[in-house]
């Protein structure tokens, strides 16, 4: 971290924090979402998966532009916001949060979705004969039983936003010390030519990317491994 700037490590802490934040938030919302898509018969279930998925192919800019008007003074939730008198997203960190969560939604769902597939019907309907409530089973048996699926949806929602750039451009810009993020840190050297400081920040997120999947790989039960 020597050779990193005061703005660089000022970047870095505010990475940090919002990838926190997102990884919470994300994993309180997809955990409940994920369970509905593995165990549902509805014919919303391939839609929802669909949207779901959605920004695995959409380009980050795409997403972020239409966040940018959806969340902007003229736009529907722009102007939720100021009748409820909020500030307003875009440019914010809580706009950072948002664009952050939707572009890492699937990088968390997935991971949940095929954790509680493989959980199956058994260990579900010996709680349900012991007269375990629906919640009940689903605290009590799958969220367990789904430990290996939680911790890789985890690492990789932390990870993914830690690197995103288009999606943090567009919502966020690029103000020091509120949104400017690594992966616009690394930017901003480039553009300047100052590779020097361009090869810490590249190397400090090697690093961190590669520990945090190593983790991963950790954590994970052997059978797990082999999958």
């Amino acid at each position: 971290m020597g050779g990193l700037s005061t703005e660089d490590l000022q970047a870095f802490g505010l990475t940090l924090r919002l990838a926190a934040t997102v990884t919470i938030f994300l994993l309180a919302l997809c955990a409940p979402l994920a369970w509905w898509l593995a165990r549902t018969r509805s014919a919303l279930q391939r839609l929802v998966a669909a949207v779901v998925a959605l920004p695995l192919v959409l380009p980050p800019t795409v997403l972020g532009f239409y966040l940018l008007l959806l969340l902007g003074p003229h736009g529907a939730v722009g102007r939720l916001t100021a009748a409820l008198g909020l500030a307003s997203l875009p440019f914010t960190f809580g706009g950072l949060v948002v664009g952050s969560m939707l572009y890492s939604l699937p990088f968390v769902v997935q991971p949940l979705h095929n954790a509680f597939e493989a959980i199956g019907e058994a260990p579900l309907e010996a709680a349900a004969c012991l007269r375990a409530s629906p919640l009940d089973r689903f605290c009590s048996v799958a969220l367990p039983m789904a430990a290996p699926g939680i911790v890789t949806a985890a690492v990789l929602g932390f990870v993914h936003t830690v690197g995103e750039f288009g999606v943090v451009l567009m919502i966020g810009g690029n103000i020091p010390g509120q949104t400017r993020v690594l992966s616009m840190s690394l930017y901003d050297h480039v553009e300047a030519g100052d590779y020097t400081q361009a090869h810490a920040l590249s190397l400090c997120l090697l690093v961190f990317s590669f520990a945090a999947l190593l983790v991963m790989s950790l954590l994970r039960p052997r059978r797990w491994a082999n999958v």
